[in-house]
């Protein structure tokens, strides 16, 4: 015959005793369990205590999450919370240094606990965890104990960040600018300073001020694959929570000391398995760069900026370098037709060529790579346009056109503007490869693009099925 429903057979363990087999009443009130529990080993004040399972989180057991109990479950009898908290609060400010060290390493074991969590947090004990680092007497190990209680017990989201003080900021960004004998304790307080930038307090501030992305940058260089971790979790908030004008500076920084090649070789190509954490802070690391390309792609030409004209003239000129030394000799009305007719051979639909770049998205990013491929890859370029002036007319792969085509959809590829997903995991390898991704997928697209419209023997028809043909 089944058991009902209701009962859950486990086992019940306490030191020094023998275990007992009990059939658990989920229907019963759980003092009452307790009580029953007690009896049987002869204890009195059963309101003193609790039963927490012993393998795992070892999460006390309470009203809200008995049911979660299963058969076969192994739940040792304990010190209720409250009184558990009420002990280390007092344990963690002896002045025995065994004793509190004892202390503080079960108050970090015990505060992933919502239960025990909330006895802690109401005696004040982020007060007196704080004032300890502040004060910062404490030999390494015993702080590392301490820095991973304070961030188990915010994890729980019962307080602000704002409860802290200046000082107790100011100390745990000297963790991250030191040179520590223990790398947990940086470890920890990498994790304590992306929460703080998280929460958006005025302390978010100073963490931004006072952690030099150089220092960040030195600790990602370290062999040790959890600390890059929680520096590229707190390399991340930083940039997140930045302007684009602000994020785009540091990200300058941050290229010219060549993380995107440490993080390419070391990181992508370095570790066995990148892990979820890791590939999620890749893909926004991505996400956040290319993001700052949508001005850019939304933004028309200007006629009227002299820098943007020049930029079109010197496509020309590089294109048809023989015509441009014969300009200073002609009328202003044949040189106005020299022109039509190089920008029209260029692959611009428009009389007037900005016309074709009023086009957002993509706007002045196709600009922009057009003017990259032809300065970085200057005989590419050449080899483009001479191939085209001697094919015939139908048969002609419009330059301009194609590019203007071909940013927009790189931009659609690579979701460029798009808002952060929290769960994201996807990112470009060659991203981390190169200095300038965008313009450098662009220049081999765009001769893929040629090279294909020459084996289709396609036409201006054909436009939309040799661009189709590239994806």
């Amino acid at each position: 015959m089944e058991p009902p429903k209701n009962i859950v057979k486990i086992a019940v363990q306490m030191m020094g005793a023998y275990p007992q087999l009990i059939e658990l009443n989920q229907s019963k009130p759980l003092s009452a369990v307790l009580k029953d529990v007690c009896d049987a080993w002869n204890i009195s004040n059963s309101e003193q205590y609790a039963l927490q399972y012993v393998d795992g989180h070892q999460a006390y057991i309470t009203e809200l999450n008995r049911m979660e109990i299963k058969n076969g479950s192994i739940l040792k009898l304990t010190t209720s919370p409250d009184k558990e908290a009420s002990s280390l609060c007092n344990g963690v400010q002896s002045h025995n240094l065994d004793v509190r060290s004892e202390s503080l390493k079960k108050l970090a074991d015990l505060s992933g606990d919502v239960t025990f969590a909330q006895e802690f947090i109401s005696r004040d004990g982020l007060c007196i965890l704080a004032r300890m680092v502040e004060e910062q007497k404490e030999p390494g190990e015993v702080m590392c104990h301490t820095l991973r209680a304070i961030a188990e017990l915010m994890e729980h989201g019962f307080v602000s960040w704002e409860t802290f003080s200046t000082s107790f900021i100011h100390k745990v960004v000297t963790f991250v600018n030191m040179n520590l004998m223990l790398v947990e304790i940086t470890q920890l307080a990498l994790v304590i300073l992306e929460n703080v930038l998280q929460s958006n307090t005025k302390l978010a501030v100073m963490v931004k001020q006072e952690v030099p992305l150089e220092r960040l940058l030195t600790l990602l260089q370290l062999p040790n694959q959890p600390l890059q971790i929680k520096v590229m979790a707190l390399l991340v908030a930083l940039l997140q929570k930045s302007v684009n004008r602000e994020r785009a500076d540091m990200l300058e920084i941050l290229w010219k000391k060549n993380m995107r090649q440490f993080i390419h070789k070391h990181i992508i190509h370095g570790w066995p398995v990148l892990g979820d954490e890791m590939s999620h802070y890749l893909y926004v690391l991505q996400c956040l760069s290319l993001g700052l390309l949508e001005d850019w792609m939304k933004t028309p030409m200007d006629p009227n900026n002299a820098e943007q004209r020049q930029q079109l003239q010197n496509l020309r000129i590089v294109a048809f370098p023989n015509e441009g030394d014969e300009e200073g000799h002609m009328s202003t009305d044949r040189r106005r037709s020299l022109c039509a007719k190089e920008f029209r051979k260029l692959g611009f639909i428009n009389g007037s060529p900005w016309q074709d770049l009023a086009l957002t998205p993509p706007g002045l990013l196709a600009l922009e790579n057009m003017m990259y491929f032809s300065t970085r890859w200057p005989s590419a370029y050449s080899r483009f346009v001479l191939e085209n002036s001697s094919r015939e007319d139908k048969h002609v792969c419009p330059f301009a056109r194609s590019s203007i085509h071909l940013t927009l959809v790189l931009c659609d590829i690579l979701r460029v503007g798009e808002t952060v997903s929290e769960t994201g995991q996807s990112f470009q390898t060659l991203f981390y490869a190169q200095d300038h991704f965008m313009h450098e997928l662009f220049s081999v697209c765009i001769q893929v693009l040629n090279k294909t419209w020459k084996e289709m023997r396609a036409t201006q028809e054909d436009f939309e099925k040799v661009s189709v043909s590239l994806l």
